[in-house]
Order: structure tokens, then C-alpha cells, then sequence
């Protein structure tokens, strides 16, 4: 294993990023000069900043450094697809503390290098530091859009049509299952961890997709959402997000949130509710947004989009209806990196 101090901070990113070809005409300069240059020409840019801290935001015990580099860009090219933009380029700025092998970081830019090819990104600069104790990775993402193609969450109407893309609830799923093998295995270290019939939900949690495609679907049908947003806190958190943004109410069906097969399995297997995890759990990164009525006929049949509900007017509650027909108050009890 090779200790980093040995290259320096400039020897660290020039190895990092020898490798890197930009693949986007918008990038003028990427790295190797004091900032990075762009032309957006006559497109709007959107700029997203996330910061991820170990034992905060991932757990190195279950989570391969490949991974983490794969999702911390996803988290971030998720919040440019929820303005209906098209990411082009990111920086990456990371604290590690002398723990980390050059191998070890080489690992995690793997998956950072894997993500930029897929999402047809390019990495034009960041930094590097050290930390004294764990790993810190913030990541910028820009995109570019039309100025009549962006999406905010403060469009929605009263009568338009909730929307999710894909299923809900597998992302917290999997946290769950990994957080249970992590204290089978810490109690006796001779139990291998088992997540057999369960692989669907662990990628969910270690490796997320950006809904990248959603994008592309909607620009098809010819659909330009009225709000939108994307699901990393939780359906339950976002969707009040709009509805505060949009000075209005909503109303959900239980029965129409779409919740994989594994999903439910797992819930059954712990006992606690699936439309819980679908409400609550986060990092879905799935797009939660409204369209009007009008478009009914363009997304009911994709396979890809549910229409889970309805906006209503502001002085109606927001409310989910069970199975039941009971109208219950939704609770914004998704994820709160800064709850105690």
C-alpha cells in the first residue's frame, strides 16, 4: 500500500486525473489551471453542491469506496435532473485522513470516473486536504438548461397530477439490511453477512442511478413538469416541500405508491410497514413531480412514471388515503442530517 504523503497534495491530483478526457463541447478548460472554464453560451446553468462525512452520510464498514465515489456523483447529478437540466460537468473536493491508502482513494476516483462516463460528465477540477479523523467528499455539479425547460419546486397548481418515477422505499430497505448485518457480524465476527434474495435493495442504498432517463422520457411525451423535485429526504419530506413552496395541499393514494417486490419482502421480514419506508426512508433519488391534468393521456401508460395523487388548494391539508379510505396528515419524517 502506498502512503499518500509520499506523492503531496498536486502529485495526489495529477495521478488522480491523468486519465481524464473531457467529452462535453461546453468545457473550454478542465483541470490543470487556477479554475475551470465554461460556455453555457445561451443556455441558463445550474449549480448543485452536496457534502458527504463518513459516519454521517455513509458507513465505510458495508460501503465499497468504488460505491461511494459511483453515488456521491449520482446524488448530486439527481438534484440537476429535478430542475429538468442536463448535468455536464462536476468538481470533487475530498478530506481523508491518513487512514487512506493511495489505493484506497484510487478506489473511490473508480467510481467517481465510472459515474462521469455514464452521465456523459466531465471533471474539471476540486481539491484535496486532510482531515483528522474519516472522510469528507463535496461534490458541485453544473448543468445547463433552456430557461423555459427549468423546472422548480414552486410551479404545482391546484389539480395537478403527483407523479414518482421507478419505486420507493428500497433505498431505505437496503440501509436497513446492511445495518442489521453490521451488528450480527460486530456480535460475532464468525457469522459472514447474508443478503441472499436481497440484492436489489443493498444496490439500491450503495449504488443509486440518477433519473437521468425520466428526463428524456418527458422531453419525448412532450411534457414539461410544473414542479418538481427529487426524492433524497424521503416522498413524505419532498412532497411537503412542493406543497409549501407551491402554497398548496396534496392528496396521495397508499395503494398507488409504487413499492418493489423485495421492498415489501424485507418489510414483512422486519415487521414494519412498507408504505413507511416508501414515506420516510429517502435516498431513493427518484423524481417526484406534478403535471397538469392535460398530460394525463402522455404518462399514465410509461411504465417508468405512477401517478400516485393529486394537488389540491392551499387550505386543505396534505394527506395521504389508505387502503382504507382513512385520510391521514402527512408527516414530514424523512431524513434530518442535523436531527440529534
Amino acid at each position: 500500500m502506498t502512503d499518500i504523503s509520499t506523492l503531496g497534495e498536486f502529485g495526489l491530483i495529477k495521478h488522480l486525473t491523468k486519465n481524464i478526457e473531457i467529452v462535453n463541447e461546453s468545457t473550454i478548460k478542465g483541470i490543470g489551471d487556477d479554475a475551470a472554464v465554461i460556455d453555457s453560451k445561451n443556455k441558463k446553468t445550474i449549480i448543485t453542491t452536496d457534502l458527504l462525512v463518513e459516519s454521517v452520510h455513509f458507513d465505510l464498514a458495508y460501503t465499497p469506496l468504488k460505491h461511494l465515489g459511483y453515488k456521491a456523483v449520482v446524488v448530486n447529478l439527481s438534484d440537476v435532473y429535478a430542475m429538468n437540466a442536463i448535468p455536464k460537468q462536476i468538481t470533487v473536493s475530498i478530506a481523508i485522513s491518513n487512514r487512506f491508502t493511495l489505493e484506497a482513494v484510487e478506489e473511490l476516483y473508480e467510481g467517481i470516473n465510472a459515474a462521469c462516463k455514464k452521465y456523459n460528465v466531465d471533471l474539471v477540477g476540486g481539491d484535496t486536504t486532510s482531515s483528522v479523523s474519516g472522510m469528507v467528499i463535496s461534490i458541485t455539479a453544473i448543468g445547463e438548461a433552456e430557461l423555459e425547460n427549468i423546472v422548480y419546486r414552486n410551479g404545482a397548481k391546484v389539480n395537478d397530477l403527483i407523479c414518482v418515477s421507478g419505486d420507493l422505499g428500497a433505498a431505505y430497505a437496503g440501509l436497513q439490511l446492511l445495518e442489521r448485518e453490521k451488528m450480527v457480524f460486530k456480535a460475532n465476527p464468525e457469522i459472514q453477512p447474508d443478503i441472499t434474495n436481497y440484492e436489489y435493495i443493498v444496490q439500491r442504498q450503495l449504488k443509486p442511478e440518477a433519473r437521468k432517463d425520466i428526463i428524456e422520457i418527458l422531453k419525448s411525451l412532450d411534457v414539461i413538469p410544473t414542479s418538481m423535485i427529487d426524492i433524497s429526504d424521503g416522498l413524505s419530506s419532498e412532497l411537503l416541500h412542493i406543497c409549501e413552496q407551491s402554497n398548496c395541499g396534496c392528496a396521495i393514494y397508499e395503494d398507488k405508491l409504487p413499492i418493489a417486490d423485495d421492498t415489501k419482502e424485507f418489510s414483512k421480514e422486519i415487521l414494519i410497514d412498507a408504505t413507511t419506508f416508501a414515506l420516510n426512508g429517502g435516498e431513493d433519488y427518484e423524481l417526484l413531480f406534478t403535471v397538469k391534468q392535460t398530460d394525463f393521456e402522455k404518462v399514465v401508460k410509461n411504465p417508468y412514471i405512477s401517478i400516485i395523487g393529486y394537488i389540491t388548494s392551499p387550505e386543505n391539508s396534505s394527506v395521504i388515503i389508505a387502503r382504507d379510505g382513512t385520510e391521514i396528515q402527512i408527516q414530514a419524517q424523512g431524513w434530518n442530517p442535523l436531527k440529534k
